[in-house]
């Protein structure tokens, strides 16, 4: 074999190589580059159980935490730890590929043990609707399943359309949404719920603080006077937190009987069933709008 022909047999595998490697950006902005697509992947959050599943990778996630219970095959994926806390040694037994983690709900601490890993890292912080289905596309992409990550993500696009130019051009509902009663939790503008009450033509009052999930108290929401309360619920707990609002007859909400519970996990979970959390949160904020014809 002459020299030339020993490079350019070189040339060529680099070039197959480079052809194979799979780079896509995640939602902080960091290239994620693999050698092919994933084969077991790690999630860290609930909301990414749920984005994997629908780019079509369900059946690589080898790993997940608490309270990533959909779809109904995600119950059988064991289980590494919570959001805040994974175990660490139990993540590598499993010689994950590829980790997608929700950096928001993750300590710093757990962060730079994940970092130290050097396992593929994607990011996953979806703060607006129209990031679900991108996140979808992209996952598919580091998986190898692009069609049909494509064809859940086309699918949620026309959804979300569909949606805004219902909605569209309605006057507009000032919103007060509850994530905990105990103490009071809401979330500001910069978290994807937000994004859901303006498609539905409503204003999130607490919008403007600057905490992703301020706490806050009974004297600001009654100061502010909305027009309607939320409750973003799990199915799980018995009451709404939503009883506290009736002993003030003079709040708006409380006037016009617009106190209202979502089921919490179609809402707060940035994954791709927030389109069906955002179609019941919109038929709520209509009915305050009927309300307003029928209530002083």
């Amino acid at each position: 074999m002459t020299k030339l022909h020993y490079f350019f047999l070189i040339a060529c595998a680099i070039a197959m190589q480079a052809r194979a490697a799979i780079s896509v950006q995640d939602d902080t902005g960091v290239t994620v580059v693999l050698q092919g697509p994933a084969q077991r992947v790690v999630a860290l959050a609930p909301h990414v159980t749920e984005l994997l599943f629908a780019a079509g990778g369900g059946d690589r996630i080898v790993g997940t935490v608490s309270y990533s219970d959909y779809p109904l095959a995600a119950r059988t994926i064991p289980r590494i730890g919570d959001n805040l806390q994974v175990d660490i040694e139990h993540l590598l037994a499993l010689k994950p590929d590829l980790l997608v983690v929700w950096r928001s709900n993750a300590s710093a601490r757990q962060l730079e043990q994940l970092r130290r890993l050097r396992i593929p890292l994607f990011y996953s912080e979806p703060h607006k609707l129209e990031d679900i289905p991108n996140s979808i596309e992209r996952l598919g992409q580091l998986l190898g399943t692009e069609i049909q990550a494509r064809q859940s993500a086309t699918d949620l696009r026309r959804q979300l359309r569909s949606l805004a130019a219902r909605y569209r051009g309605q006057p507009a509902v000032r919103v007060y949404y509850q994530v905990w009663d105990r103490p009071l939790y809401t979330l500001n503008e910069r978290h994807i719920v937000s994004d859901v009450i303006r498609i539905c033509g409503g204003k999130n009052i607490f919008g403007s603080l600057p905490s992703i999930a301020p706490q806050i108290g009974i004297e600001a929401v009654l100061l502010e006077n909305p027009e309607v309360i939320i409750s973003g619920t799990r199915p799980e707990r018995a009451a709404s937190g939503l009883e506290i609002w009736k002993h003030y007859p003079t709040l708006l909400a409380t006037q016009r009987e617009n106190l209202f519970e979502v089921d919490g996990d179609l809402l707060n979970r940035p994954g791709p069933r927030i389109i069906a959390g955002a179609t019941a949160l919109c038929d709520k904020l209509e009915q305050a709008r009927i309300h307003r014809g029928q209530r002083p």
